[in-house]
Formats: C-alpha cells, structure tokens, sequence
C-alpha cells in the first residue's frame, strides 16, 4: 500500500470515527506544545482537510489552548525552580519573569500575536516566571484566536493551492531564501 493509499485510508477513517479523530487531534496538540518545538501547523492542515475550515479551526484552537495549559502546567511543576537560580545574574531576564498582573497579561497577548514568536517559548517563559494560571490562560486563549484564525487560513489556501495560497507560498520563499542571503551576508 502506498503512502497516498494509506493518507487515503487514515483520512477515511478518521472521517467515520470523529470523536476518535478530535481525541487524537487534542493529544497531538497537547505534545506539540509540551515538546515545545514543533510547528503545529501540519495539525491545523490535517485538521482542516478532515472537519473542514471552521471545524478544524475550531478543533486546532481548542488543542492549542488545551496544550499550552498543560504545557504551562508541567513547565511550571518542573523547571520553575532550577531557573530562577540561574537568572539571579542576569536582571533583564529576571525583570521579565518577574513581571505579573495586567502587564504579564498584555505581554503574553502580543508575544502570541507575534507570528514569528514560537508559542512553546512564549509559555516557557510564561511558566518558569511570576505568572499566575489564569492570568496566562486567558491571555493566551486571547492571543491564540487571531493567531489561529491566520494559521488556518493560509494553511487552507496552501493545502488547496489556491491563487492565494501560491502567493502565501512565493512570500514565504521569498522570505527564506532573503533571510539565508543576509545570513550569508553577515557571516562574512
């Protein structure tokens, strides 16, 4: 069975068994944001092709909320402590995991916006400061709807390769082989 086949299967399957699917999808979410490092948006475009635009939107928002909560849970639970030792000499990190109230709040809503802010770092640092739980979850769950809203979007016009998902594309290409010409530019 070939690889297509077998997408063609999962897909299949998957599709008939929806709470299954949702399950599998929110526990995938929730490793892609305990891990830290791993773009989820291969998750949002599996998600998109098998509930559609707005129930794979839905369900990707859902799964990133979930996982950054547990995430900030866990990230809290076990390196909170070890950190904070080690920031002592370095005060401009410390002011930031210092900070609390309305300002950590608004900080954690435009690092979310931030495209290009990786969401594991944002919650990372989120985790190992003064931040209370609900402070973060809110803020988060705020942060990530427009950035969701976005992500799903442009991995729907990829996926379908729409006129504006080859423009998504050629931006994006544009933007790598720039960002790959300046690094080569700076190195020498």
């Amino acid at each position: 069975m070939g690889r297509q086949q077998l997408e063609q299967v999962v897909v299949e399957w998957l599709s008939t068994n929806e709470l299954i699917a949702i399950l599998i999808s929110l526990s995938l979410n929730i490793v892609i944001s305990v891990l830290g490092v791993i773009p989820s948006v291969f998750l949002t475009a599996a998600n998109l092709k098998i509930f559609g635009f707005w129930e794979g939107t839905i369900i990707s928002f859902l799964g990133e909320v979930i996982g950054t909560s547990v995430s900030f849970w866990l990230y809290k639970k076990g390196f909170k402590t070890f950190l904070r030792n080690k920031t002592q000499n370095h005060p401009k990190l410390d002011k930031l995991l210092s900070t609390t109230g309305k300002e950590a709040f608004y900080l954690v809503i435009s690092l979310r916006l931030l495209p290009f802010i990786p969401s594991g770092l944002v919650t990372f640092l989120a985790a190992v400061g003064n931040m209370g739980f609900l402070i973060f979850f809110l803020a988060s769950t705020l942060g990530k709807i427009p950035s969701i809203v976005l992500e799903s979007y442009s991995t729907y016009q990829v996926v379908n390769l729409t006129l504006e998902g080859k423009v998504i594309l050629a931006a994006l290409a544009l933007i790598l082989i720039l960002y790959v010409v300046r690094r080569k530019k700076s190195t020498r």
